[in-house]
């Protein structure tokens, strides 16, 4: 298994903030034009050298909209050459063309993800803010598939499209794409508290998540919920299917398990400050001046995310702790403190004895 104190499952690069959608929900609160410290060609291809001294990690190419990079293929074709397993998340603009997708094919990216956020052109364009965007992103998807181009859909819950979940998951499955990444809403960027769900609809998604795997022709994994694997694991004990224990459940959830904030993840900017997430705007260090890899795994933020004794509240005492955690990134973004305990969950844990000896 790996060292998750040592390296990354999972770096995502923010190549730029500047994004020509006005998505509601926003984590970057993107704007078109591009920040003047964006990180050079020079320091990305710097910076993709030293994620390659974590190993092998995933590499996730993301914005704001990283097309808005002219550099971007470069880039891309520099990460793997590396070696390094390559993915793009694109926005469903007029510049993801036939000949873009046909491009990250060709660069030997290993997969592209688009985000649909509603089942038809009303709803996810709404979300967008600029008509156009479904039927861009139903041709990216077709279009990826006709030349063999490996997709994933992102979607992120909130209360406004929570309903429509099963609708876009029959896209999901028309479009053939491998995984459907479920993004439960953090209130940061121009995120909104109102429109997130409360802990008990969480488990309702959950729920539906849950069940919808049994038979999806796709995987499916959640950002932002931790406490999803935590379900599971329940689940899966009621079902005869394992012990419910603090342990990960075989599947998709076991290679997330353990994953956080900080903890086998790490983020890096459009200007090159390290996050623990994209969600979690607390920065550890610059990648201009310091070493990526010894922030990972020295810095005083990213050393305490991965210790589950310095969580506070019920996450501290959870018998889940290793396996969920809870998001860091919520917890900051609504109480201020990104150990607390996360306010979206709603299992309350067992006798703080027996959550500690089995943790």
């Amino acid at each position: 298994m790996r060292d998750f104190s040592q390296a990354p499952f999972l770096v995502i690069w923010e190549v730029t903030q500047a994004c020509d959608l006005a998505c509601v929900h926003c984590r970057a609160s993107a704007e078109p034009r591009r920040h003047p410290l964006e990180l050079t060609t020079e320091e990305g291809f710097r910076l993709l050298d030293e994620v390659r001294e974590f190993g092998d990690p995933l590499v996730v190419f993301t914005g704001g909209d990283p097309l808005k990079r002219p550099d971007l293929f470069e880039l891309l074709k520099y990460s793997v050459d590396l070696g390094l397993r390559t993915t793009v998340t694109p926005s469903a603009t007029p510049l993801l063309t036939a000949e873009a997708i046909e491009r990250f094919r060709d660069c030997g990216v290993s997969r592209m993800a688009v985000s649909v956020d509603g089942p038809d052109a009303a709803t996810h364009d709404d979300f967008r803010r600029v008509p156009g965007s479904f039927d861009r992103t139903m041709f990216a998807l077709e279009h990826a598939r006709r030349i063999g181009l490996e997709t994933q859909v992102n979607t992120t819950v909130t209360r406004l499209n929570r309903d429509t979940l099963p609708r876009i998951a029959n896209l999901v499955a028309a479009s053939g794409a491998r995984l459907w990444s479920v993004f439960f809403l953090v209130a940061t960027g121009r995120a909104l508290r109102t429109d997130d769900l409360d802990a008990d609809a969480y488990e309702e998604v959950f729920a539906y998540l849950y069940e919808l795997s049994k038979t999806a022709p796709f995987d499916i994994k959640t950002t932002e919920a931790q406490h999803y694997r935590r379900y599971v694991a329940q689940q899966r004990k009621r079902e005869g299917g394992g012990a419910g224990s603090p342990k990960a459940p075989a599947g998709p959830i076991q290679r997330q398990a353990g994953i956080n904030d900080g903890k086998g993840f790490v983020f890096i900017s459009h200007t090159g400050e390290i996050y623990p997430s994209g969600f979690l705007p607390v920065s550890g260090g610059n990648v201009r001046q310091d070493s990526l890899v010894e922030v990972y795994r020295t810095s005083p933020l990213f050393v305490a995310l991965r210790n589950p004794d310095r969580l506070r509240g019920k996450c501290r005492i959870c018998e889940y702790r290793n396996l969920c955690g809870g998001s860091r990134s919520r917890a900051y973004a609504l109480t201020g403190d990104w150990l607390a305990e996360d306010p979206k969950c709603a299992y309350e844990p067992r006798d703080r004895h027996v959550a500690l000896v089995n943790s």
